[in-house]
């Protein structure tokens, strides 16, 4: 039975590729209690990853048709994409209001637009794709890329569960200092499609071996790039994580900062209620800190959820005391407000200097400001929303003891060519990157694991420690190995104390992804997409057949 009136499209093909696209979607952090052999809860599985796409390709080349690819690459996309963020349902239905079925629509429905990019990219496969198996393999993993670059870039972007995440403890992770988590989704593609193509061929010659010895080379041919695909994986994954880096290890060691992350795990449907979770928040970060003995002091995005003007007289005034001499500072998220409009900021106090200000730059849509035509949506929810203005990239540190520290603020550190910018001087390039966040709208999900996982490859790709503040998880600090060394545990109110040392030097890819962002990215897709159609076109004049 076919789907649709598609001839060849049939059910099992259907279920099979819907399955693999949860798939894709587990391998960005386990989400369920129970373990599987080599995969905990929360980790991150790149195995996992590679093989969902392995079973689209193998699918994809036994399309008939471009629309045939079409159904199959935007099936498997809208199961990936609605299977990693299920979670925005919580926030529009819990937090916003929203009937459950408005909100379940919601989710599906932005998971069915973005999985367009996919679906393009799907039937380009099935109609272009070269004939030798090594072209179709680079071809799928060009295309794939620009689907994903196409999540980063378009509509303000938002590429949560891009493909690369789910490598952040697997073989390819020595090359995040390298390519970035863009190239990383490149080559698990590649290494999909390849696997895809080449291991259904070489079982089939070994079933052609057994029948007739003459084949016995066409075997050993056969078997020798799967089993080169997996020498290599085997190489990589035994490489040290610091192979990478080790023009980046070699600079001096800093001293230790010492450090106080807060998270006060206040409700998100009483963080804005005076008396409540509003009282509770500001009795809670200003006794911490006052209370705090460390160099410095991290408080969540909008741990102060009000303006300076509207906080309690003498607030904000005691904090600018209380840090103004001394030895220690502090970095607290807060709105802040002028002429040109709101923003969500990290304001920083530290004696005998004017207060630092880093005012977010990469917006959320819906949650920091209105797409037009949406007004109608946003009223339908019950949640405090207002159109901020966006801060400038490459905004200054926050110096000091020595260090130089970068904020950015929830979803900006999925843009590493973004917080690349930041790179541009390496004489001013930050030693430490800080993530101030409130995903308490996705209540105690795999989002808090899947958001963690990007602040690591951002560690990998920069080389950098990150210290991470959160309202209710994951407050942790990552190395400059993108490994958790201190950790809060999640959904509880919690103070974590700990040492960690910036780091200079600049990896490969804080050196080029400041001067050419995406671009190379984006020209190694299209250079594969051109590619493949002039290897098809001389195919089929050679064999004196109309050019596709």
């Amino acid at each position: 039975m076919s789907l649709g009136g598609s001839p060849g499209l049939r059910w099992p093909a259907v279920l099979l590729v819907l399955a693999a696209g949860l798939a894709h979607a587990l391998s960005m952090a386990w989400p369920f209690a129970f373990p599987l052999p080599g995969l905990s809860t929360g980790q991150a599985s790149g195995g996992l990853q590679v093989a969902s796409l392995a079973v689209l390709v193998w699918q994809l080349e036994d399309a008939r048709s471009a629309r045939q690819g079409l159904r199959l690459g935007w099936l498997f996309a809208t199961a990936m994409l609605a299977g990693t963020f299920w979670w925005l349902f919580i926030s529009m239905h819990r937090y916003g209001g929203l009937p459950a079925a408005l909100a379940a629509v919601a989710v599906l429905t932005l998971a069915g637009l973005l999985a367009l990019y996919y679906a393009a990219a799907a039937a380009a496969y099935v109609r272009f794709a070269p004939l030798s198996k090594l072209g179709r393999a680079l071809f799928f993993a060009g295309l794939w890329l620009l689907a994903e670059l196409a999540r980063v870039v378009l509509f303000t972007g938002f590429p949560w569960g891009e493909g690369g995440y789910a490598h952040v403890d697997g073989w390819a992770r020595p090359l995040a200092a390298w390519v970035g988590v863009h190239g990383l989704t490149w080559l698990a593609a590649a290494v999909a499609a390849g696997l895809a193509l080449l291991l259904p061929a070489a079982l089939e010659a070994g079933r052609s071996a057994r029948r007739s010895d003459a084949n016995q080379g066409r075997k050993a041919q056969a078997l020798m790039v799967p089993i080169a695909l997996i020498a290599a994986a085997w190489c990589l994954a035994s490489l040290p994580p610091s192979s990478a880096l080790s023009h980046v290890a070699g600079a001096p060691e800093r001293p230790p900062l010492s450090v106080t992350l807060l998270q006060g795990n206040i409700p998100q449907d009483l963080k804005f209620q005076p008396g409540t979770g509003l009282g509770d928040a500001l009795r809670f970060y200003g006794e911490q800190l006052v209370a705090a003995k460390t160099d410095l002091v991290v408080l969540p995005e909008t741990a102060l959820p009000l303006l300076p003007q509207q906080l309690p007289d003498g607030y904000l005034a005691r904090l600018q005391t209380r840090f103004g001499s001394g030895q220690q500072a502090a970095l607290i998220g807060m709105p802040l407000a002028d002429g040109a409009g709101y923003s969500n900021s990290v304001v920083g106090l530290a004696p005998g200097v004017v207060p630092y200000r880093y005012d977010k730059h990469h917006l959320v849509p819906f949650g920091e400001f209105i797409p037009p035509f949406f007004q109608w949506f946003i009223r339908m929810m019950n949640i405090p929303l207002g159109d901020f203005k966006r801060g400038a990239l490459g905004q200054a540190a926050f110096e000091w003891r020595g260090e130089r520290l970068a904020p950015n603020i929830c979803y900006e550190d999925l843009f590493g060519e973004e917080l690349g910018k930041n790179f541009q001087d390496p004489a001013r390039a930050p030693t430490l990157l800080v993530n101030v966040s409130n995903i308490a709208w996705f209540g105690n999900t795999v989002a808090i694991d899947q958001h963690l996982h990007i602040s690591r490859l951002r560690a990998l790709e920069f080389a950098r420690p990150m210290l991470r503040a959160t309202n209710t998880g994951a407050t942790v600090v990552i190395d400059a190995k993108g490994a958790v060394t201190y950790a809060l545990p999640r959904h509880t109110r919690g103070v974590l104390v700990a040492e960690v040392r910036g780091v200079d030097g600049l990896t490969p890819y804080a050196r080029w992804v400041p001067v050419f962002g995406l671009w190379p990215w984006v020209l190694l897709g299209a250079l594969s997409l051109a590619a493949a159609v002039w290897a098809r076109r001389r195919t089929g004049a050679a064999h004196g057949r109309p050019a596709a």
